[in-house]
């Protein structure tokens, strides 16, 4: 071998080290103490750390029971959907396993006995290479995107997880961490809940219910005020109406401007603009029919959030589009009240009735001037105003505790996991 290809040998054999020693290990930018010498992460895909459990049936929905010995799961919302005693029915795997909705997406983690739910639903049991709750934390850090009414699972088990070796016990360090996060988490959103069903309870108490016309508490200085009197939103509004889009090709939402409000910033009870859209200043001077003025209530009327309702609260200017209705009251009457009024049952319940013609799918400003309200005196109105929305800013500090910890879990997740670019590369 002449000294021209040794030589040649030597430079690719020296290059190939290098790039090998210069390629960095894969490791997340937070890790604990006692594993920040351990070996970089793996990569693996699904398909291969996990395998998927068969139920022994699949129970239908016509036999979930109101109460039982064991959860019946499947892919809604509802960390549970019904409940069995049918012990044939129970999924015969060690716990925990993960639950992928095939169409919906959601992940569960299911940590005691129970029974499959109606169709839709992949029960994953993790290999022993990788622990199924770090496995779970990992997948809800970087969940599969819904795309329309499709099986997903397909997509899921094509991808990619980074983890560190099982017998160091890092994964398990991080599942714990993170689910500790999860239980104050859940602790908190039942915080929220109870509060929710204590505020819908007192309005059923505060407002008269079907068929009556005088509510059943009332407060001790209105007890002998005679009855409420019934009004139509036409009587007790100045102006009832809607905003519009931009029309103009290829719009799109501004980092400044002027706040536009749509039926996803109109909460229960609160305008949320955690994330705000603003408009042009020359669009806003467009449409002023639709500017807002501080108290007047916003009322979603298209979509599935139809009938929820806020009070704007804010002075800077704004505007909303064709999918919110803005209803703003007369001086004679409280706008924190009448808001309650459309939150009541008797008010959603006419909601509901008015989508019951499937060609007349949204709530026309027409439903909205003909809506039936009954209204005590001003004073007895802020008075109930007055208590609803203490309870009302209570529910908005919890729900913004809720959101924090949440906040917290996500910013701890990309900080525990390797980036998706990593992991991808």
């Amino acid at each position: 071998m002449s000294s021209k290809s040794k030589n040649l040998r030597a430079f690719v054999s020296s290059c190939e080290t290098k790039t090998e020693v210069a390629t960095p290990a894969l490791v997340p930018k937070l890790r604990f103490p006692e594993f920040r010498k351990a070996d970089g992460w793996k990569i693996g895909k699904i398909d291969d750390l996990v395998d998927t459990v068969t139920p022994p049936q699949k129970l239908p929905t016509s036999t979930y029971a109101g109460t039982g010995a064991f959860p019946i799961i499947d892919q809604s919302q509802n960390d549970i959907c019904g409940w069995t005693d049918d012990t044939d029915a129970l999924i015969q795997e060690d716990l925990p396993l993960i639950v992928f909705g095939d169409h919906t997406c959601i992940l569960k983690l299911i940590d005691r006995p129970f029974a499959q739910g109606a169709d839709g639903i992949k029960i994953l049991k993790s290999r022993p290479k990788i622990g199924t709750s770090f496995l779970y934390q990992f997948l809800s850090y970087r969940p599969v995107v819904t795309e329309e009414y499709k099986r997903h699972y397909s997509i899921l088990k094509e991808k990619l997880v980074a983890f560190p070796d099982f017998k160091t016990g890092e994964q398990q360090k991080i599942a714990e961490c993170l689910s500790s996060v999860d239980e104050l988490i859940a602790a908190q959103a039942r915080k929220v809940d109870a509060l929710k069903t204590h505020k819908k309870g007192l309005m059923q108490q505060l407002f008269p219910r079907e068929g009556e016309t005088q509510p059943r508490l009332r407060f001790p200085e209105f007890q002998n005020a005679g009855e409420w009197v019934s009004r139509t939103g036409t009587e007790i509004t100045s102006k009832i109406t809607k905003g519009s889009s931009p029309n103009w090709q290829g719009f799109s939402y501004q980092t400044q401007g002027v706040l536009f409000v749509t039926s996803e910033n109109v909460r229960d009870g609160f305008l949320d603009v955690s994330e705000p859209k603003f408009l042009p200043q020359e669009f806003y001077a467009k449409q002023s029919n639709s500017h807002l003025l501080c108290g007047d209530i916003l009322i979603n009327i298209v979509g599935a959030s139809i009938g929820r309702n806020c009070v704007y609260r804010l002075k800077e200017p704004a505007f909303t589009n064709q999918a919110v209705a803005l209803f703003r009251v007369t001086k004679e009457h409280s706008f924190e009240f009448i808001s309650y009024c459309y939150q009541q049952d008797r008010s959603q319940k006419a909601v509901s009735a008015s989508q019951s013609d499937s060609a007349r799918p949204n709530l026309s400003l027409g439903d909205l001037r003909t809506m039936e309200f009954f209204i005590p005196s001003r004073p007895e109105q802020q008075r109930i105003a007055d208590c609803l929305t203490s309870l009302d800013d209570l529910i908005a500090a919890q729900t913004q505790k809720l959101e924090a910890l949440k906040t917290h879990k996500k910013g701890l997740m990309q900080q525990l996991f390797p980036s998706p670019e990593e992991v991808v590369s």
